[in-house]
């Protein structure tokens, strides 16, 4: 049942599920599932074993026998999610082409489970999908002449990159759908504060600074890449 165990566990230790009777009509891949699409639809806080129990059809008590603590779900959640990475394609050579392809897969992780940026820590790091997540990452450092730990590093880092970019970006997102109007009839507006602010004289290096990138408003994509290929080029240079 739930609580605190008295001793630590692992669920990926843990047997699929635990009890006898017949055997069940769904599974533990089956919960956490049903999981991810409350989170994916609602938001992490509207993922309860009740709520996962009424998406799956059966008793909520029943739900305890393969997940005992809604903590060992999030970690199953995160896990699964991990999977949506393509890791059939290999090392090419190149770890900083390699390691881009890695964080771009990961900002479309997520963004369709936005929900993950809360719940990610590094104690959900040893799941099945996160080990070979790890395990290729590293193959695609194999020709960086750097020591293991500090390759770990780097990789977390990726990570951790990548969710700040995207965090913004999907406050930014929701905002904007709060907003009761346009997103550019606001930056119209906040533009033409920004101008007369800096027009008056107060922001000399501001002032440079937008007049050196113009006023074109900047490819998401493009400072992405930009921004990733700098943290990667960080360690090469450390």
């Amino acid at each position: 049942m739930a609580g605190r165990a008295a001793e630590p566990e692992v669920i990926w230790a843990r047997p699929e599920r635990t009890g006898r009777g017949p055997k069940p009509a769904y599974s533990r891949a089956d919960i956490v599932a049903a999981a991810v699409r409350v989170a994916d639809a609602d938001g992490v806080d509207a993922v309860s074993m009740r709520r996962v129990a009424a998406e799956i059809g059966c008793g909520t008590m029943s739900l305890y026998n393969y997940v005992p603590r809604k903590e060992d779900l999030y970690e199953l959640m995160v896990d699964a999610v991990s999977g949506e990475y393509d890791l059939s394609r290999g090392a090419s050579g190149d770890w900083r082409a390699d390691m881009l392809h890695v964080a771009r897969e990961a900002r479309g992780i997520l963004h369709r489970h936005p929900w993950v940026i809360r719940l990610m820590t590094t104690g959900y790091a040893f799941g099945p999908n996160a080990l070979r997540f790890l395990e290729h990452c590293l193959e695609c450092l194999e020709g960086l002449d750097l020591p293991g730990g500090v390759k770990m590093e780097l990789i977390a880092t990726v990570n951790g990159t990548v969710m700040t970019i995207v965090a913004n970006e999907i406050a930014l997102a929701e905002r904007a759908r709060g907003l009761p109007w346009t997103e550019e009839q606001e930056q119209a507006v906040r533009g033409a504060y920004l101008t007369g602010q800096l027009m008056g004289g107060g922001y000399p290096r501001l002032a440079a600074v937008f007049a050196e990138s113009g006023s074109q408003p900047l490819d998401a994509e493009e400072v992405f890449d930009r921004t990733l290929r700098r943290v990667l080029d960080s360690f090469v240079a450390a």
